[in-house]
């Protein structure tokens, strides 16, 4: 079911951007130089649909690397969660394994009652 979600909504923002790229494929000349526009250091000339899907794919990249950060102490407290259970198991553990033998000790003196 969720593919069949995915897939209808995938399918109208592919279409939208073939058509993007077929209309804008004409080269432009992007300047990053703000100081000359005589004689630009700075320049790249690409086709527009490569500039356009660039700047979504750079601001794609940079939300995902800010919101990364921003969840930066909620991993720090699982992975501080983590470590106290698995203290707390290993302690269980160590419990159980003494708590064995004197289960087994405790039910020896019953089999002599019955003798």
């Amino acid at each position: 079911m969720t593919r069949l979600l995915k897939n209808l909504v995938l399918l109208p923002i592919a279409i939208v951007l073939i058509a993007l790229a077929v209309a804008n494929r004409h080269e432009v000349t992007l300047s990053l130089d703000p100081f000359s526009r005589a004689d630009p250091a700075l320049t790249v000339t690409a086709p527009l649909f490569w500039i356009l899907f660039g700047a979504v794919a750079f601001g794609v990249f940079i939300g995902g690397v800010a919101s990364w950060a921003a969840q930066g102490k909620w991993r720090r407290e699982a992975r501080v969660k983590r470590r106290e259970a698995d203290r707390w198991h290993q302690e269980a553990d160590r419990l159980k394994a003494v708590q064995e033998p004197q289960t087994t000790a405790l039910s020896a003196p019953s089999s002599r009652n019955a003798a």
